[in-house]
């Protein structure tokens, strides 16, 4: 009988075709999710002149999807720890898909209220698990860049959410936006197929043919049986005791916890409120509705581009030295746009600060699963995410707030760059050496 160190193979493997299956899986996913939230930043304006609601009434419809974010990430991601994260992914996905079609026949602020804090159950829900499978099966060489190539299709969304409302809603009103939404259920019997369940509830659930048939396809000579032994590392086994959620803080874990809920506090801050205000602020600062939805494909444009390239940078240099080079670089990105510069330098700055805000958060999305051990993984992505959405759910009504005060340029600008100093300060505390990582080679060299 063989003995296969689970996660020690699937570190060393190359990049291959069920990697690739996986990456496309949790990318279509990322993108519906990523357009289900960000379309409600372009048909704001729409809504308000319908309804006849002032900016901090508009502001709570994005609080509303946060707030039900953060209890989906907090819910769901320990549920996927305990009953497998294909469940919980696919069926979050159904959540938000359907509230967000049948938000699209509301016809008062409060139905589409309720309907929007139902889908945020699924998004937020949806996106730790997503992060964590990605992590659990990619590469140890290019982990980092597969959870940001994947979680930049969140911006992505944004991206075609940008672009459909252009043509959408001039033609076909608001309503066509949102039911737009529904995509994801057409390929769902797709999805059921091709996603793969987590290696650690195949192994705590004795399902070893299922385990064999994953396995040989991360290795594709691997040829194992049921008749082989697969084992993960003693330290991760004896993290499965007691409550997921109580792992966080344990075997010196408990500073670097709270300052990644600190840091995504600050970072969710600035990507909802920029995402959610920044048509109604460029409008505001004497730009046409066109040319302010032009600027948001821009921002999230820019948060592709740099979420991959920081993956690329954390897998090479680290990922606290490239997180809080670009937090800081955000910081001074979003302070310069303050002072209304030229457009050509205006186009470039937003894409920068959509690089170095949204951009980062999903590279910190990749530092924080990697941080803890397979077993607690989407706990742990999912608390981050969870307390996270609280900077999430402030960010919109508090813009919305400085909006109906008449502040100037600067004030609204300003609002989004000291966060990105705070997460810079917390990325910078974050203690590596109680990491998963370190963990792992510890025990290498003692074997």
């Amino acid at each position: 009988m063989r003995t296969i160190q689970v996660s020690e193979m699937i570190d060393e493997q190359k990049f291959n075709r069920f990697h690739l299956q996986i990456l496309l899986c949790c990318i279509f996913i990322i993108i519906c999710d990523g357009y289900d939230m960000f379309m409600l930043g372009t048909i704001l304006p729409s809504l308000m002149a319908e309804w006849r609601i002032t900016a901090v009434e508009a502001g709570l419809f994005s609080s509303y999807a946060l707030f039900g974010m953060m209890i989906g990430a907090l819910v769901f991601g320990p549920l996927a720890d305990k009953f497998g994260r294909k469940k919980v992914i696919l069926i979050c996905t159904v959540i938000f898909s359907v509230f967000t079609f049948t938000s699209g026949f509301a016809d008062d602020p409060t139905s589409f209220g309720i309907q929007r804090f139902i889908a945020g159950l699924g998004l937020g829900g949806v996106m730790p698990n997503l992060i964590a499978i990605i992590t659990e099966y990619s590469p140890k060489k290019l982990r980092s860049t597969l959870v940001a190539i994947m979680f930049s299709g969140h911006a992505l969304g944004g991206v075609v959410a940008s672009l459909g409302a252009m043509y959408l809603i001039p033609n076909f009103g608001w309503r066509a936006v949102v039911w737009l939404g529904a995509l994801p259920l057409i390929f769902m019997p797709i999805l059921y197929k091709l996603l793969p369940e987590s290696i650690i509830y195949f192994m705590t659930k004795n399902k070893k043919s299922k385990l064999v048939s994953v396995l040989n396809q991360v290795k594709a000579d691997g040829q194992y049986t049921i008749n082989d032994n697969f084992v993960l590392q003693e330290q991760l086994k004896s993290e499965m005791k007691g409550f997921p959620v109580k792992q966080l803080f344990k075997n010196g874990r408990t500073l670097s916890t709270l300052m990644f809920w600190t840091a995504f506090f600050m970072c969710l801050f600035v990507m909802y409120g920029l995402s959610t205000w920044l048509p109604k602020i460029m409008g505001g600062a004497g730009y046409e509705l066109g040319s302010s939805l032009t600027f948001l494909v821009v921002l999230n444009l820019g948060a592709v581009f740099g979420a991959i390239v920081g993956g690329k940078l954390a897998d090479r240099y680290g990922s606290k030295r490239i997180l809080v080079t670009f937090l800081v670089i955000g910081f001074i990105t979003l302070t310069m746009l303050s002072f209304k510069p030229s457009m050509v330098m205006l186009y470039i700055l937003i894409a920068i600060a959509g690089g170095t805000t949204t951009g980062t958060q999903i590279v910190t999305n990749a530092y924080v699963s990697q941080y803890y051990p397979n077993e607690i993984r989407s706990t742990g992505v999912g608390w981050a995410l969870g307390i996270g959405r609280i900077g999430g759910i402030l960010a919109p009504t508090f813009c919305g707030v400085l909006l109906d005060m008449k502040l100037s340029l600067q004030v609204n600008f300003l609002a989004f760059a000291i966060p990105c100093i705070i997460a810079a300060m917390a990325i910078w505390f974050i203690q590596d050496n109680f990491s998963n990582l370190t963990a792992n080679r510890q025990e290498k060299k003692l074997i």
